[in-house]
């Protein structure tokens, strides 16, 4: 199913355009070395653009990546820069084609607009995996703070 709606949307939905202008934008963040980082992060949204089905956004810890120190002030200023920006315009698309349209294809073009906003908000320390892989790792946080928060209560309650 994600391959028919990844080709549908590169084809019909606008994910070519989408992934041409965030290679663009890339290009062009990468032409100062402050703004590497920020291009490298909008060459992996161009990817999730291009192709969005079947793939999340989630945190580069959760897949045991390490955060990168300066990673939230770098996402600051990205969202002021561009990623508030990107975001409305994503989530705007995303709107006119869930209520404006009544066809099966426009309303899930509609939800990877908004998995789009989602990704171009505060991309920076974010990768972007399989479905299955975000299930799992997602699953292994909520059991890594389900097993902290049981540790806490027996240290606070054995005393």
């Amino acid at each position: 199913m994600a391959f028919v709606g990844n080709l549908l949307w590169f084809i019909f939905g606008g994910g070519l355009f989408m992934c041409l202008g965030w290679l663009f934008l890339g290009a062009i963040l990468c032409c100062t070395i402050i703004g590497i980082p920020f291009g490298i992060a909008a060459f992996r949204i161009a990817g999730f653009a291009a192709l969005p089905f079947g793939k999340e956004l989630v945190a580069a810890e959760m897949i045991g990546e390490k955060r990168i120190t300066g990673t939230g002030l770098a996402n600051f200023l990205w969202i002021i820069l561009a990623g508030l920006w990107l975001a409305i315009g994503h989530a705007i698309l995303g709107v006119v084609y869930l209520c404006l349209f009544f066809f099966v294809l426009p309303v899930f073009w509609g939800l990877a607009h908004f998995n789009l906003a989602a990704a171009s908000f505060a991309p920076l320390g974010k990768r972007i995996v399989s479905a299955d892989m975000a299930k799992e790792a997602k699953k292994r946080q909520i059991n890594k703070e389900l097993d902290n928060k049981l540790n806490n209560y027996i240290h606070k309650y054995k005393a």
